[in-house]
């Protein structure tokens, strides 16, 4: 039997780019697709660094026009403040993401177990948190009055520990694990807890890093908590930090008053605004940096065939 051989053609250009050429197209596609969402990202910086009044008279650009550390100059006047609030959201995002990470696997685990009794009841209840809650009036009477959460540090992290919509994500992965691990385990003996800790949650890595990295960004991007429930200065996370420094640049701007109290000092307000989403997204993108891969994995592993 005669092996089929490729033509000369094909060791062509001509040749080589007539078999690859969807692949061609596709990494050209996603090639620039990544240029118009990195370019806004990059005249952000671009414009942190600029002099406010370039900025006015040139507008955005991929360089800045005059170089300026101005902005940061303005955020950056109380260091210790600053960092207090980093510091302050740094804990509550490690903590936060931990514990939510814990408890939410932990219902989810049981969720995806089918010989639990009130699978469906408790299904059910988690479901109707999903369309319905109390409001804000009734949250923040049940935190302030009865939970007596108010200018504390779990105030931050309380509230939003449990995502139903995490537990269904992760209560649909641990479903398709596979059964002979868990009956083997249980045939040797192990409850429910060594299970989950030693079988499950290894084998999730990539559902439980997904999950991670979407808590982080709730809890690292989350400033309505302080602004209800936080007075101490000590307290403020840094997010809201940076929104009271634009309320307070935004205030000093507009008013004339204020204005005339600082003689010639002039607030950057444009590039402040450019240098506090600096500050806010490159931790966050970070993050998102090392759990790329388990990201990426997490969301796709449901439709490999034999995952």
């Amino acid at each position: 039997m005669t092996a089929n051989r490729l033509s000369p053609q094909a060791y062509t250009p001509r040749g080589w780019f007539a078999r690859n050429w969807g692949q061609i197209a596709l990494n050209l596609s996603l090639t620039l697709l990544a240029f118009f969402f990195l370019v806004p990202l990059w005249v952000v910086i671009s414009a942190s660094f600029t002099d406010e009044a370039a900025l006015t008279k040139h507008g955005f650009g991929l360089w800045p026009t005059l170089f300026s550390f101005s902005a940061y100059r303005y955020i950056l006047q109380n260091p210790t403040q600053i960092f207090n609030a980093f510091g302050v959201t740094l804990l509550v995002t490690t903590i936060g993401t931990l514990a939510s990470l814990f408890i939410n696997s932990l219902i989810a685990y049981a969720l995806s177990r089918t010989n639990f009794t009130w699978r469906r009841t408790l299904s059910f209840i988690i479901f109707l948190t999903m369309l319905f809650n109390g409001g804000l009036v009734p949250s923040y009477i049940l935190i302030t009055q009865y939970l007596k959460l108010r200018d504390t540090f779990a105030v931050l992290i309380v509230p939003s520990l449990l995502a139903p919509w995490h537990i269904f994500l992760l209560r649909t992965y641990f479903s398709t694990l596979s059964k002979e691990f868990i009956d083997s385990a249980r045939l040797d003996g192990a409850n429910e807890w060594q299970i989950y800790l030693r079988i499950v949650m290894p084998l999730s890595t990539p559902a439980l890093a997904t999950i991670s990295l979407f808590t982080i960004l709730g809890y690292w991007n989350d400033w309505q908590m302080a602004l209800l429930y936080i007075n101490d200065t000590t307290l403020y996370p840094l997010q809201y930090l940076l929104f009271a420094v634009l309320k307070n640049a935004e205030f000093l701007t507009s008013n004339a008053n204020a204005s005339a109290m600082l003689g010639s000092v002039k607030v950057p307000l444009q590039t402040v605004r450019m240098a506090m989403a600096v500050i806010a997204i490159a931790p966050v993108a970070v993050a998102f940096v090392s759990l790329q891969q388990y990201f990426v994995r997490g969301l796709t592993i449901g439709g490999i065939k034999g995952e």
